[in-house]
């Protein structure tokens, strides 16, 4: 930019004086004044606009990558699942043995006494996360009951209004 210190604009105002003349000065000063905000403004413009367009280049890259990257996880899924999928098609067809990772036994088989086995636990423990108290226990511990609401509650435990009226005058 361009290095303007006091004495080298003192010396460009005394000789714009001189070459314009005092009534044509004023003029002057506001129309060069709104010309440098206008360019001010256009190159304010065009920055923005060239950074703008270098983000958005950006972006279409790391979309090229993110599609990129989703196919090849959608790729490896898909062969996964084939893999998988044909596994349980010779486990069915009894053609194969499971793999070690698979297999809950020592012989490389899941019998179905073992599965029957898992899901009998696993209903009993989902039945005995799942249940609520049973009332003959707590009448025997002598629990609640049933659930009482916060003025229900207030009004047992107020002292001296079991069943007599009060008014509020």
């Amino acid at each position: 930019m361009i290095d303007l210190g006091l004495s080298k604009l003192a010396i460009i105002g005394v000789v714009a004086l001189i070459v314009i003349g005092p009534e044509k000065l004023p003029k002057v000063a506001r129309m060069a004044g709104t010309l440098y905000g206008r360019a001010q403004r256009y190159l304010h413009d065009v920055k923005s606009e060239v950074s703008r367009e270098i983000e958005l280049d950006e972006l279409r890259n790391l979309h090229k990558e993110v599609h990129e990257s989703a196919q090849s996880f959608k790729d490896e899924v898909e062969q996964s699942m084939a893999s998988h999928v044909d596994e349980v098609e010779a486990l069915w067809d009894g053609k194969e043995h499971v793999s070690s990772s698979t297999s809950s036994s020592s012989h490389g088989f899941v019998s179905t006494s073992d599965i029957e086995r898992k899901a009998r636990d696993f209903r009993r423990k989902k039945l005995v996360r799942t249940s609520a108290v049973p009332s003959w226990y707590k009448h025997r511990t002598n629990g609640k009951t049933h659930v009482l609401s916060g003025a229900a509650r207030v009004r047992k435990f107020r002292p001296g209004s079991s069943k007599s009226k009060t008014s509020f005058f």
